[in-house]
């Protein structure tokens, strides 16, 4: 029966217990085995042999094979809310440092004769895991978790991404305008899993994330923030003229078959689709949330989640082609590829001919007439023409005192397409956003001209695009609004509202657009 078993004897305080494990005893799960007999978190939890020796995980893998091993110390860094809970007179009365170790030492005996101050810190452990468990699941919190774990701290952009993280958690799960309690429990939550960032000086010591007093601190701000955005998207959304775009709202799909109908069908295939690695059920279970995923990304508080929910948006090629075509129907969607290099394409050229040659303006139109052999250096032929357009139609003024010439096509062009070298960490430059962007291309090659993978770059995130193209890829780019239900970048709005209604034709009735964008219609639209 206990065949496998290994028993580690393990102190905590002034209490000792034996953890039994079936099986390989690794110092991950022994960790795991020790948070959920003692009610404590694995997160900064340090052992100690009996000579009060730093045991690490290499350290563990030996000494746990050893017949002496003795008694293993587990402890908590000083100053942890857990720590400050416990008085070394709290230990349970069946528990002591000459326990037999019987089976009657159990969970539920704990639980029976608990005390005030042991039902604090079980508290306090429960949303510890709270905040881990949400952390976990979501994109980028594993990176917050290494980085505290790294560093017993947090930089302020990753503090900003977990706030983010655990308000949107919180808005949809309570909604977003949760009560005092909800926002304390998570600040508790927070400064329990990590005990660094509790402040020493504080009455609570997580003042800073929420305080209950006067009702401050980096959660209820943000939650502001999306009752601001929550605000402005239902004030979007009201009816009014030339309303069309990307983000005009939720559209009756052209295609309408096959959609699931009910929120449990919907969930099923979800769950479905995280976890089959079969790419046929994937692409089929995308089409038929469809429906699902636009009411999704059209909600203010649940499309922060549209990654979460569906992550192979991240890593299987197409979903963003597919959704559109479910949106708009094939026609549409093929039309840019079909009419750009047949049509717009030379008249670009010829209109970017006529304009006041610049030093950047002839260097993309040369590279737009070049093969890929005479480039010496710049883009390669099809994505400077595309980035000509940005020199016909460029950022229109904007602020309050709309001074021409703010920002140059030069500069806007870096909204559209940044470049990486191939070796260059995608991650890193995810890591290196600092503020949010609309979509924008991000290019990995050896040299611009050379391009061998493109992705779309959204919140913090990078989809893969089907092709190392420049065409294809930016047809996904302009895609992808549409399906995240996302405005365009302001300094690129001239071109994307040229392409959505003279391109592709898309509310072109219902569009409000800049006089130079109805100006750059009529010379190219006419004779086609």
């Amino acid at each position: 029966m206990f065949v496998g078993m290994q028993a580690v004897r393990v102190k905590y305080r002034d209490r000792q217990k034996y953890i039994c494990h079936e099986g390989q005893l690794t110092f991950e799960s022994f960790l795991e085995c020790v948070s959920k007999k003692f009610e404590i978190p694995t997160l900064d939890l340090k052992v100690y042999d009996d000579l009060n020796t730093e045991v690490d995980e290499d350290a563990f893998a030996f000494l746990v094979m050893k017949p002496d091993l003795g008694v293993l110390e587990v402890r908590l860094p000083k100053g942890s809310d857990f720590e400050d809970s416990v008085s070394p007179s709290t230990s349970h009365p069946l528990c002591t440092s000459n326990s037999s170790f019987d089976e009657g030492d159990s969970d539920d005996t704990i639980i029976l004769q608990s005390t005030p101050v042991q039902r604090n810190r079980a508290d306090l452990t429960h949303l510890a895991q709270l905040i881990e468990n949400i952390l976990r699941k979501k994109p980028g919190g594993e990176r917050i978790l290494t980085e505290y774990g790294r560093t017993k701290s947090l930089t302020d952009s990753r503090r900003r991404d977990m706030v983010k993280i655990l308000v949107a958690h919180m808005a949809s799960e309570h909604g977003t305008s949760p009560s005092k309690r909800v926002k304390e429990d998570y600040a508790k939550g927070i400064t329990a899993l990590f005990p660094y960032l509790a402040d020493p000086q504080g009455t609570l010591g997580y003042e800073q994330y929420y305080n209950p007093v006067d009702g401050s601190g980096f959660l209820p701000w943000r939650v502001k923030t999306l009752q601001k955005e929550a605000s402005e998207g239902q004030k979007k959304r009201s009816p009014q003229l030339l309303t069309g775009g990307p983000d005009s709202g939720e559209r009756t799909p052209f295609c309408k078959e096959n959609q699931l109908a009910t929120e449990t069908q919907c969930c099923e295939a979800i769950a479905l689709m995280k976890h089959t690695t079969d790419e046929t059920i994937i692409r089929e279970k995308m089409k038929q949330t469809f429906t699902h995923r636009q009411a999704m990304v059209n909600d203010p508080v649940k499309s922060s989640e549209i990654f979460t929910t569906f992550p192979r948006f991240l890593d299987i090629k197409g979903m963003i082609e597919q959704d559109f075509s479910l949106m708009f129907g094939d026609d549409i969607s093929a039309r840019f590829l079909e009419k750009w290099p047949t049509h717009y394409r030379q008249k670009v050229l010829e209109q970017s001919r006529g304009l006041t040659q610049t030093s950047d303006l002839e260097d993309l139109l040369h590279n737009a007439e070049s093969t890929t052999e005479e480039l010496e250096d710049g883009w390669d032929s099809e994505m400077s023409s595309i980035l000509l357009l940005i020199h016909l139609m460029p950022p229109s003024p904007h602020g309050r005192n709309k001074r021409p010439g703010k920002l140059s096509a030069r500069q806007a062009i870096d909204h559209l397409v940044k470049f990486i070298k191939t070796g260059t960490s995608v991650e890193g430059h995810l890591d290196s956003i600092t503020e949010s962007r609309q979509p924008y291309l991000l290019a990995v090659g050896t040299q611009r001209s050379a391009i061998q993978k493109y992705f779309i770059v959204i919140d913090k995130h990078a989809i893969p695009c089907r092709s190392p193209d420049a065409l294809a890829s930016f047809d996904e780019l302009f895609k992808a609004h549409f399906i995240f239900a996302t405005s365009y970048n302001r300094d690129l709005a001239n071109v994307y509202h040229f392409l959505q209604t003279a391109v592709y034709q898309i509310d072109a009735a219902t569009t409000k657009v800049n006089p130079r964008v109805k100006e750059m219609r009529a010379r190219m639209l006419h004779g086609f």
